[in-house]
């Protein structure tokens, strides 16, 4: 596959920017940060002038093209390339929006250096001819299934990084849960923090991070009830741990509540529904994949979203 030229942002120098310096225009106009400048500004194509490379502090002329590059020449992540299979929902210069199979970590860890998404991501970049690098905006469990957004490089992660947790940035999930919420709909206003000396379990406590949950019944199912669920917070475990404070914890969650693999062989959480707006050219973007098999039959066909 011919490799694809570098991702770049251009701007057409208007009379009202003659005589301006690049360092200005390329912060002011373009948004670019001191952090992604840094990494670009060394490289003979990083910032150019009608094509001649120039210095930050450099002075523009009316109707000179000032480029800047935004994908990295090669890789800073470490994350090695590896073959894996990738359910892609949405793709453009700048990022990518995928349905995240339940059971597949996003970042490589311990034991799991060459099966997660971010290996998967490098390998189709690879393959493609795609010079970007591994940039997660957000993450999802590793059972949680569902709609992941990734940068293609630094601008659009910094850029998406600041649309969390606005009204920008919407995530909606969808869970099952063992018995029923208290109320028809309702917000859980409770902080999380590490449970004791447990790494990965957490719990509400009053010295914990501010955490915010919104819920609502969309059916119910007997034993259990489908909720809609949106966050104005991240926090780690945040909707599983919501969950069981409130009495009602995730079908499946060996950690928070109970295991019932005869049923499902993970907690019952599906990030359904993602809106984000498009780093670079603002328009708003809606994706939404629909419950995976293993949370449908959970539910009555008839009663599935």
């Amino acid at each position: 596959m011919p490799q694809k030229p570098p991702r770049r942002l251009e701007l057409l120098i208007t009379q009202a920017q003659d005589g301006q310096e690049v360092n200005t225009l390329l912060r002011r106009v373009l948004g670019l940060s001191g952090t992604v400048l840094r990494r670009v500004k060394w490289l003979d194509d990083g910032i150019t002038l009608d094509g001649a490379r120039v210095n930050v502090r450099a002075r523009v002329r009316e109707g000179q093209t000032l480029s800047v590059r935004l994908t990295d020449p090669a890789p800073r992540s470490g994350v090695v390339p590896a073959p894996g299979p990738l359910d892609l929902v949405y793709e453009d210069q700048d990022l990518i929006v995928l349905n995240k199979a339940p059971g597949v970590l996003v970042h490589p860890s311990h034991g799991h250096f060459d099966d997660t998404i971010g290996n998967f991501l490098m390998d189709y970049y690879k393959k493609s001819g795609d010079e970007s690098d591994f940039h997660p905006v957000h993450r999802l469990d590793k059972g949680t299934s569902g709609l992941l957004a990734v940068a293609k490089h630094p601008h659009a992660q910094e850029r998406l990084k600041r649309q969390l947790h606005t009204g920008d940035f919407r995530r909606t999930y969808l869970a099952v849960c063992d018995g029923a919420p208290p109320a028809p709909s309702g917000t859980v206003d409770a902080p999380i923090g590490r449970a004791g000396d447990a790494p990965s379990r957490r719990e509400v406590r009053p010295d914990g991070q501010p955490a915010r949950t919104h819920y609502r019944i969309l059916r119910p199912l007997g034993p259990r009830t489908l909720l809609e669920l949106t966050l104005d917070t991240g926090r780690t475990h945040q909707i599983r741990v919501h969950m069981a404070h409130m009495g009602c914890p995730l079908t499946g969650d060996f950690l928070y509540g109970r295991s019932n693999p005869a049923l499902i062989a993970r907690p019952a959480l599906h990030s359904a529904e993602l809106e984000l707006l498009q780093p670079i050219t603002g328009e708003r973007l809606v994706c939404s994949v629909p419950l995976p098999d293993d949370m449908a039959v959970l539910i009555p066909k008839e009663d599935i979203p």
